[in-house]
């Protein structure tokens, strides 16, 4: 039940609707919303708290990190009809110092990544593997894919081009894209020849292809080190046509705090309810997904249709 009382009452602190307006840009870590505050973790925390209390707001806990997020949809939806509707136009000096600052917070988090991405671009299929085994995840994706034609193709993340050299023969025109300019080169030796393929520099949330021009997009191991991996997913399927298929091959919860600084992660993995929530949220439904375990990382697999009823098929290997 929703309890307008705990809703009103959450949301009457100044802070707290500062709090709601930076989550409605992006979800954020309890040390992110303090730096972007400017005030301590532990009174950020309070108020996070009492938003959580009302539903506003949603914690998850990754390792030695919490993570904050919008609640749910008949909660927040809302509120923000109503916030956007008394607005007159003009942000106060809060919301301008927040937006200020929140940009500062996601390009340390973007530089951070790709310095990282660039210095181990010439190691990056080796340190893969240290995390799980790619020749199963290969035959898990291969078997769920199909070896049917896959029409156009989109590799998004596509780092040293290993999706599209296994998935490119099976297109008519794949596309990868990266945000690296030294894994793009490397990508462009591997697939040296591979007529039907094209490679781009490109953000992946905003892919250089037009609405409904893909059949199927892959993202392997990327969306770990996504900032926001719901923003990636609605823009996976904004390229998708009507029954276009997104394949997802990352992690599973884990707590290997020692990722995050090691190997730049930004999340330890996710639950299959987060990666569902994100896709129905995108216009997706959830057609398949496998356990790939055996390791010291359980590997998912998950598959989206667009438009599509789900099928509830859930394999465990």
């Amino acid at each position: 039940m929703i309890d307008p009382l705990d809703i009103f009452g959450a949301l009457g602190d100044a802070t707290r609707l500062r709090i709601l307006a930076l989550l409605r840009r992006m979800e954020l870590s309890i040390g992110e919303l303090a730096q972007v505050l400017g005030q301590s973790q532990p009174r950020v925390s309070r108020h996070v708290k009492i938003l959580c209390d009302a539903g506003v707001a949603e914690r998850r806990k990754e390792g030695s990190w919490v993570f904050v997020a919008l609640g749910r949809p008949a909660v927040v939806e809302p509120i923000a009809v109503l916030l956007d509707a008394w607005a007159d136009g003009q942000a106060d000096h809060w919301a301008v110092a927040d937006a200020a600052r929140l940009a500062a917070v996601r390009a340390d988090r973007a530089s951070s990544a790709a310095a990282w991405f660039e210095s181990h671009a010439g190691e990056w299929d080796a340190i893969r593997s240290l995390h799980v085994a790619d020749s199963e995840v290969e035959s898990a994706m291969q078997q769920v894919l199909g070896a049917a034609p896959l029409g156009t193709l989109i590799d998004i993340g596509t780092g040293t081009g290993r999706m599209l050299e296994l998935f490119g023969r099976q297109a008519q025109t794949a596309l990868g894209i990266d945000r690296s300019s030294e894994m793009l080169r490397l990508a462009r030796a591997k697939l040296a020849g591979a007529s039907n393929t094209d490679l781009r520099q490109a953000d992946l949330y905003a892919l250089p292809m037009a609405d409904g021009a893909a059949d199927v997009a892959i993202i392997h191991h990327v969306l770990h080190f996504a900032q926001q991996p719901g923003a990636a997913i609605v823009e996976a399927a904004r390229v998708l046509g009507p029954g276009g298929r997104l394949l997802i091959a990352d992690f599973a919860s884990h707590d290997r705090e020692d990722l995050r600084t090691k190997d730049a992660h930004v999340r330890l993995g996710f639950a299959d309810e987060q990666v569902a929530g994100w896709a129905d949220a995108a216009g997706l439904r959830m057609a398949r997904v496998e356990t790939l375990g055996g390791g010291e990382l359980t590997v998912k697999l998950w598959l989206a249709r667009k438009g599509a009823a789900a099928l509830h098929e859930v394999k465990a290997a």
